[in-house]
């Protein structure tokens, strides 16, 4: 069993940054695959990035490829989302996401992933 907590939404103005991080419960959490998802009101749950277990590759969709990061620490047991040149758009509630094993090509898909954290609000403001 994973446990995930987010923190550091916020609000913050258009070209703006922040850094979101996602720490976890578990003894294995090297091994886990870590994505951040995304949803916005009215709006379907998106795939923001993820990091593999081994080896922490990093996978991006066009719409955040350059302008966000993820990393992970897992010695602390925590994964980070950093987010430059934020747009409005980008406005949603953040989630991060566990699964213990996940093919890259499947990856991208919130129903594969097992576990969830509660989210943490981001605000863009133009």
């Amino acid at each position: 069993q994973v446990q995930l907590v987010e923190s550091g939404g916020g609000l913050v103005q258009a070209g703006g940054s922040l850094r979101l991080s996602c720490a976890a419960s578990g003894r294995t959490f090297s091994s886990y695959a870590m994505g951040w998802f995304r949803q916005a009101p009215g709006k379907e749950r998106e795939f923001v990035c993820a990091i593999s277990g081994i080896g922490g590759r990093a996978y991006y969709p066009d719409s955040v490829k350059g302008r966000f990061a993820i990393s992970r620490d897992n010695a602390k047991n925590a994964v980070y989302l950093q987010m430059n040149s934020l747009k409005p758009e980008d406005t949603a509630v953040y989630y991060c996401a566990a699964v213990r094993t996940l093919g890259s090509a499947y990856i991208h898909q919130s129903d594969k992933y097992d576990y969830w954290g509660q989210g943490t609000q981001v605000t863009v403001s133009s």
